[in-house]
């Protein structure tokens, strides 16, 4: 059985052993006088006899899912020739990925070696033994559990305290899960770029102007390591973000502020709804309309009138982008505005401004701040950006001012750099790691400095 099957089988086993649990609270109850009796009422020991049957089972079902994979992954290249063993990680990546092409069927068994063909078979069959032993083990620990949950239930038992109790363990485990995924993701590509940088001077990858990590095919050919400069990519990625900005934000805070101070409120109902309609749009959607009309169009115009213009241009995707952008800028602007106390707008009203005097003088820099952070979090979207970028602005790393040019981002080369079977022992796949990083502390920069301005707005006005 699949985990996500066995997870939803867990669940009815759980929802059963609340019903087990509950009908044998009140039956308990009844020779007592009733349920008053009881030190808790029937629903806490329902839900005691629910969780002592779902939490051991989703435990056993977690780490065998966590586990099973790197063990027949192990049993699977030890089963492999000694001619055939690899020598290193990135070797045995490749390797597997190959034995699972077979196995899935993508590969043809007769475009491979016999003992690959072999250990296909063999994965199959370990894969469908590891399902047969996952269920059997989370059906049993869930029965066993749950029984003995349902056994253990008397009048005299507080399970009202040990499902609070318990439910409030499960919630600091999420909170600590959260904690530990975002450090485990620190270290791991803290760990991937201290080796990028054993392969790649430290220097290069900060100061280099040239990005060209695709390694020549002979030791005599140009440039036989690569390119690692990442200021290409950097200021490709400054230059679309920046043009970004420059249409969603103007936009967006002018539609703010009409919708929060100007429109009546059977316009902002219409107009509102309307704008927040653009964040629901795949980013997909985005660049296609980026690549087909909006670039073409750019680069026809500046035809007409005798300006150089590429078919792929960092303007046709910033201004797509901006456009993406504009409900985010628009929606954080006017919660911003709408949480400017009243007493203000009325005083400055009081004292003859108009609302045109009041909204400049008074509400905009009461405003400001959070208008600040909700910009700054903006960009920080823009920066993260890929598929726009990649349908719109084209995949070459020119180190160039110029918006009508083709320029690529720092994530669109992490994807490219990840795409397909990699060997992770490479200078070019380790380098996404390096991109990553920086790109990393760069939008962390950018939240930290958001959360501080909105901090101090709140502080000012709660």
């Amino acid at each position: 059985m699949q985990p996500a099957n066995l997870l939803l089988l867990t669940v009815v086993l759980a929802i059963v052993a609340y019903g087990f649990g509950y009908a044998r609270s009140r039956t308990l109850a009844t020779p007592l006088g009733g349920i008053r009796h009881l030190k808790s009422l029937p629903f806490y020991y329902g839900a005691r006899a629910s969780l002592w049957c779902a939490i051991p089972a989703l435990v056993v079902l977690a780490l065998w899912a966590a586990f099973q994979g790197k063990v027949i992954q192990t049993l699977v290249l030890g089963s492999l020739p000694a001619e055939l063993a690899p020598g290193s990680a990135g070797e045995a990546s490749l390797l597997l990925s190959k034995i699972s092409n077979v196995a899935s069927g993508a590969l043809p068994a007769g475009f491979v070696e016999a003992p690959i063909a072999e250990a296909a078979d063999r994965l199959e069959a370990l894969r469908e033994q590891s399902r047969m032993l996952m269920t059997a083990l989370v059906v049993s620990v869930a029965v066993l559990a749950g029984f003995l949950g349902w056994l253990k239930i008397r009048p005299k038992l507080n399970a009202r305290v040990q499902v609070e109790s318990i439910l409030k363990w499960l919630f600091f485990s999420c909170a600590a899960l959260a904690i530990l995924t975002t450090v485990g993701i620190i270290f791991s590509v803290a760990f991937e770029t201290f080796r990028f940088f054993g392969k790649v001077p430290f220097t290069e990858f900060f100061f280099g102007s040239q990005w060209s990590p695709q390694t020549a095919l002979r030791a005599d050919q140009v440039a036989a390591e690569g390119a690692f400069g990442m200021i290409p990519l950097f200021t490709g990625t400054l230059l679309i973000s920046a043009i970004a900005m420059t249409v969603a934000v103007p936009v967006g805070l002018m539609s703010a502020i009409y919708l929060s101070e100007y429109a009546g409120k059977r316009v902002r109902g219409i107009v509102k709804p309307l704008l927040e309609m653009l964040a629901g749009i795949p980013t997909v959607v985005y660049g296609f309309f980026a690549a087909l009309t909006v670039a073409p169009f750019i680069s026809d115009l500046a035809a007409s009138i005798g300006i150089e213009a590429s078919s792929q241009s960092a303007l046709a995707a910033g201004a797509v982008m901006g456009i993406m952008i504009i409900p985010f800028v628009s929606s954080l602007s006017d919660d911003v505005i709408n949480a400017v106390p009243q007493s203000l707008r009325d005083g400055s009203l009081a004292l003859g401004a108009t609302q045109s005097e009041t909204m400049k003088k008074v509400i905009f820099p009461a405003a400001l701040p959070g208008i600040m952070g909700g910009i700054l979090l903006a960009v920080s979207r823009a920066i993260g950006e890929t598929m726009i970028v990649v349908m719109a602005a084209g995949l070459a790393a020119n180190l160039t001012a110029n918006p009508l040019e083709t320029v690529t981002t720092v994530t669109v080369q992490i994807v490219t750099l990840l795409t397909g079977d990699q060997e992770f022992d490479s200078a070019k796949t380790l380098a996404a790691f390096a991109l990553g990083a920086m790109l990393f502390i760069a939008t962390l920069l950018l939240n930290v400095i958001a959360l501080k301005i909105v901090r101090k707005y709140r502080e000012q006005y709660d």
